[in-house]
């Protein structure tokens, strides 16, 4: 352990050492360049010795307004206002009677096919051709006339026409209607509950329900500072050999207790029932009602002449080539107009109904208690509660700083032994008190300096002045 002690202050001494020679050769041969650079300290006195330190993070305590006690309201009523009226009340209800309203009827013509439309094979085209025969149009048929045909085609063999039926049909000459016959209404005198006062409601007040709920608020937010690392040492710059590593210092919390609102207030409305006096009314028993006879309808017998089968056709189109030998012989399908019949009728143009006759209600004036205004409120806000706390706040950032150190040139064992006397009065443990400064004494300086707000990264000036040591007596002369 203690060759190991030695050791690190053989190294810290060789640092030491190389970092004044290099300091030597930069005075000589390129002074101005690295002063611009910031490589190393303005201002710096023969004699003593300097070193990039952490300089810690900069914080000031402000006062922060924090909510206690939300916003709320306060509710007034005001009541209901009446007054006395006369109003109109029924003694008779109003009724309706029924009065008939007979159908109507209207005399129309329809137009019905007593002969449909069809067509018939002709020896060429147009309507003054011969009509081919029956006999010539079976054979054209069963030598491949063409079974199914527009008008106006003409081929080159037989057809066979088409067959009709006549019938006949019974149609509607006169429809279906009804007979309506009416009764009278039927009254009754009795005595009814009539209201003299309307219903209302009266309002009443819920005041509202608080919760008491704690809050966290930030008292000292997060930061980030600079700690020695540990391992070996890795020269970064020619000012120091010391490996920083930056932490992160967590944010601090304090506790809130406040009144907030869970249910705010309201208004609660209470029925105040209607009044009623009881009277003596005409009230209707029976309505008027309605009795319907039916009327039924009349026909009328018409003959009618219907398609059982239309034409068929079978021969090739003409101008076209067919098999063998052309006959010679055109037969064209013609078409022949369906034939009409115009009939009257006697139908309904508008069927009986029934007309509602009102009968107006028989009133008369009593006194009533009537609803003027109603009950309303009138909130009145109640402004919200708030309280001071205070907040650390961070001023400045952690950064890096040239400040004097002790070193081999300024350092004697009697300054060594003060120091480690102070820290561990302070309450640091430096290790033995042995004059040597190992690992044990710079980790209780580094602890000393993190928890006084001090720099950090070396055995500052600031350091010994904080520790109650003076320089002047003990550097080396």
């Amino acid at each position: 352990m203690e060759v190991r002690k030695r050791t690190n202050v053989i190294r810290s001494a060789a640092v030491m050492v190389a970092a004044g020679a290099l300091w030597s050769g930069v005075h000589a041969e390129g002074e101005g360049e690295m002063l611009d650079a910031g490589l190393l300290p303005a201002n710096a006195r023969a004699g003593e010795c300097y070193a990039k330190v952490m300089a810690p993070a900069q914080y000031k305590t402000i006062d922060e307004k924090v909510l206690v006690a939300e916003a709320s309201e306060k509710i007034e009523i005001i009541p209901a206002k009446y007054e006395w009226t006369e109003v109109r009340v029924p003694v008779q209800q109003e009724s309706e009677k029924l009065v008939v309203i007979p159908a109507t009827y209207k005399t129309v013509e329809e137009k019905i096919e007593i002969s449909p439309a069809q067509t018939i094979w002709r020896q060429g085209p147009g309507d003054k051709a011969k009509a081919v025969g029956d006999r010539d149009l079976t054979v054209a048929l069963a030598l491949g006339l063409p079974s199914k045909a527009e008008a106006g085609q003409c081929f080159n063999e037989f057809y066979r026409p088409a067959r009709f039926e006549t019938k006949e049909e019974k149609l509607l000459k006169t429809a279906a209607s009804e007979k309506i016959e009416t009764t009278k209404p039927e009254f009754e005198w009795v005595e009814e509950k009539v209201l003299v006062k309307e219903a209302s409601f009266k309002m009443i007040e819920v005041p509202a329900e608080y919760d008491i709920v704690e809050e966290k608020v930030l008292a000292s937010p997060a930061y980030t500072t600079w700690k020695k690392g540990r391992g070996l040492n890795e020269q970064v710059d020619h000012a120091t050999g010391e490996i920083m590593c930056l932490v992160e210092v967590p944010a601090k919390y304090t506790t809130l207790k406040k009144r907030v609102l869970k249910k705010a207030a309201s208004i609660k409305q209470v029925e105040i029932p209607a009044e009623y006096k009881t009277v003596k009314v005409q009230k209707l028993v029976k309505p008027s009602a309605e009795k319907r006879s039916p009327i039924e309808a009349e026909y009328q017998t018409v003959t009618r002449r219907m398609k059982v089968s239309d034409a068929m056709v079978s021969w090739n189109p003409a101008g076209t080539a067919g098999e063998g030998k052309a006959s010679g012989r055109t037969y064209c399908l013609s078409a022949v107009p369906a034939k009409y019949k115009t009939i009257t009728k006697r139908v309904i143009d508008q069927a009986a109904t029934i007309k509602k006759v009102a009968v107006p209600a028989t009133y008369k004036n009593i006194r009533m208690h009537k609803l003027v205004s109603k009950a309303t409120e009138k909130r009145i806000p109640i402004p919200a509660k708030h309280k001071i706390v205070p907040k650390h706040t961070k001023v400045s950032a952690a950064r890096q700083e040239w400040r004097p150190v002790l070193c081999e040139t300024n350092t004697t064992r009697d300054l060594v032994l003060q120091i480690q006397n102070g820290l561990k009065k302070a309450g640091f443990d430096p290790g033995p008190i042995d004059g040597v400064l190992g690992r044990d004494t710079m980790n209780a300086a580094d602890a000393y300096q993190r928890k006084h707000n001090l720099p950090t990264g070396g055995l500052t000036i600031q350091t010994l002045e904080k520790l109650g040591i003076r320089i002047g007596d003990n550097v080396k002369g």
